[in-house]
């Protein structure tokens, strides 16, 4: 990998600690890419180099690595107006740390392989603090040749690697575990309102069920560091990004003609939470929502 250059675009919330770690770990050159100048600080003491365009990342990269918001974002810079399939110069293999659609993933893919470009989906899980320390969970799409290329830069950034199947798979995965997120948060949230009105304190209730069946990752996490203190912080994960996730996962669900009623139930409660004052805060915030007795949409 010391003669491979890795290229990086996308210094956000989860994209700065992943190129960080990438920065100090790989052996060869590393270039960064953000829209916004000011994150350069993030790669401050490495030998990260920030450039000015997508550009210059794919003129100078054999692999590049993407974080991005969502669909549109990864679209424009893989196969957009100054794109990089738009380049004199290409990159050999793109990796899409992102969260976007299984069809998205898909039809990026195969539009890059006509440019003669790899493509892998590679969404990653877990929070800010596990990519400031590169112990995420990453799930991959690609066949068993691209991953073997691929899983030593992954491994730079998380500790746990899943090779989930072809391109697109990562995504499933993915959306899968983020659903299955947003739909405890909801029930955890209903049910500590609803034990707290009846006269059981909220640590108690997350201490006793930590005991029992009811246990989770979510009440462990979640519940106790968030939902518990009410801290919401900004610059997390809001309910409008649970809303795309979750709205991806529906269009999944539609594709394979299955019904994903609880899905649908909380997309309903992060669309509140997202446009009655919540937006921007941390997503475990529709408790409040919950609390204060705000109506989602039928």
């Amino acid at each position: 990998m010391s003669t491979t250059t890795i290229g990086f675009i996308g210094l956000g919330v989860m994209g700065s600690g992943m190129c960080r770690n990438i920065a100090l770990k790989h052996d060869g050159p590393v270039i960064a890419y953000d829209a916004n100048p000011a994150a350069a600080s993030f790669l401050d003491g490495t030998p990260a180099v920030l450039v000015a365009s997508v550009a210059e990342v794919a003129a100078r990269a054999d692999i590049v690595c993407l974080s991005l918001p969502g669909d549109a974002q990864v679209r424009q810079v893989c196969c957009g107006d100054g794109g990089l399939a738009a380049q004199p110069r290409r990159p050999q293999v793109v990796v899409d740390l992102s969260t976007t659609s299984v069809a998205g993933a898909r039809t990026i893919a195969a539009e890059l392989a006509a440019h003669g470009i790899a493509f892998a989906d590679a969404p990653v899980a877990r929070t800010r603090e596990a990519a400031q320390r590169g112990e995420l969970s990453i799930m991959v799409g690609a066949d068993a040749a691209l991953f073997a290329r691929i899983e030593p830069v992954l491994r730079y950034m998380g500790t746990d690697v899943t090779h989930c199947g072809e391109v697109g798979c990562g995504q499933v995965v993915k959306l899968v575990n983020n659903a299955l997120v947003a739909e405890h948060v909801v029930a955890l949230a209903e049910m500590m309102v609803i034990s707290e009105r009846a006269g059981v304190k909220p640590a108690v209730l997350l201490d006793a069920v930590s005991k029992g069946s009811g246990d989770s990752f979510v009440l462990r996490n979640h519940g106790r560091k968030a939902m518990l203190p009410r801290e919401f912080p900004e610059r997390a994960f809001p309910p409008e990004y649970m809303v795309k996730d979750i709205s991806y996962v529906l269009a999944l669900a539609d594709e394979m003609r299955v019904p994903a009623r609880v899905a649908e139930l909380a997309r309903r409660y992060y669309e509140a939470a997202s446009t009655q004052g919540f937006s921007g805060r941390y997503f475990p915030v529709v408790i409040d929502l919950i609390d204060q007795g705000i109506d989602i949409q039928d």
